[in-house]
């Protein structure tokens, strides 16, 4: 073996080295990864993303995955000949765009699983439908009725709880069920912090297409790599966060203050970013935490 090889085992050796307390700390703890953005559309991402889901599970964590599929909805529903429609950033769901969504979702859904389980991994895929996992209430927006678009009002966890019993990874796709046994879509993010918070997760993982949570959205070095939940709310209210990143901070705090014990936003566009944030000493994206829990990093600003 040469000099350089050494080197390279070496390395490659220190990163298993640096990941060990990580193991230690979440082997057997529940990990919920919400998989959307551009992680979803891109092939070679998408294989990344379930590797790196695949290996959680082979070094003895318990993850859930619960993805959304909103571009390739959109995409079918254009494919249809209507036009989609959205009131205040929410789709409207009427009875052809919820069937289109079902059946896009379940597609999206059972891919997923034919990933995993290329991998050797046992994985079921299910909708909030089954087991009666998801109940909703109508939500509306601004007041408007929006159509069969759900807010989740409860979650029955047995059928998630028998999955992992049995080995099995779940892969969730966000359909509900009303109580007028109808299907409702969901929020991704409304069902991955609803389901996190309903099992204990230890960790909620937001896969998206920014790179993380900033003081200045405008100064690309002040990407934060840890935040309380006290600070994520002072940085709410300082206004500095708006677009897509409120509601998804909102959700965060919002899981964390119900007992899942950290919260991270991830940038899905970097290869194998949920390796890199869960197992370095230095992570990649953002982790929002309760007050009194470890904190990891040794500094607030990422570089």
């Amino acid at each position: 073996m040469t000099t350089i090889d050494m080197k390279e085992e070496l390395y490659k050796a220190q990163i298993l080295v640096e990941a060990l307390p990580y193991i230690q700390k979440f082997n057997r703890k529940i990990i919920v990864v919400k998989y959307g953005g551009s992680a979803m559309v891109d092939e070679d991402l998408k294989r990344k993303v379930i590797q790196d889901v695949a290996l959680l599970k082979l070094v003895g964590f318990k993850p859930i995955i619960v993805h959304g599929g909103g571009k390739e909805i959109s995409s079918w529903v254009k494919k249809s000949g209507m036009e989609p429609k959205f009131i205040n950033g929410l789709r409207v769901t009427d009875e052809p765009t919820m069937e289109i969504a079902e059946m896009v979702l379940n597609k999206v859904n059972k891919s997923l699983v034919s990933l995993l389980e290329e991998l050797g991994i046992k994985a079921c895929g299910i909708s909030g439908k089954d087991g009666g996992m998801l109940r909703v209430d109508k939500k509306l927006s601004g007041g408007e009725d929006i159509g069969f678009v759900g807010d989740i009002k409860s979650v029955d966890t047995t059928l998630i709880h028998s999955l992992l019993k049995d080995d099995f990874l779940p892969v969730i796709c966000p359909i509900g069920f009303g109580d007028d046994h109808h299907a409702y879509n969901i929020n991704a993010d409304d069902a991955a912090c609803a389901i996190a918070r309903a099992v204990g997760a230890e960790k909620l993982a937001f896969l998206t297409d920014i790179e993380g949570v900033y003081r200045d959205f405008n100064d690309k070095d002040s990407l934060i790599s840890e935040l309380s939940t006290t600070e994520a709310k002072d940085l709410l209210a300082s206004g500095t966060i708006g677009g897509g990143m409120l509601p998804k901070l909102n959700n965060c705090i919002d899981a964390v203050e119900n007992g899942v014990s950290r919260v991270h936003i991830l940038d899905g566009r970097i290869p194998h970013c949920l390796l890199l944030e869960i197992f370095t000493n230095k992570g990649i994206g953002t982790a929002i935490l309760s007050e009194e829990a470890e904190k990891f990093y040794n500094a607030d600003i990422v570089c």
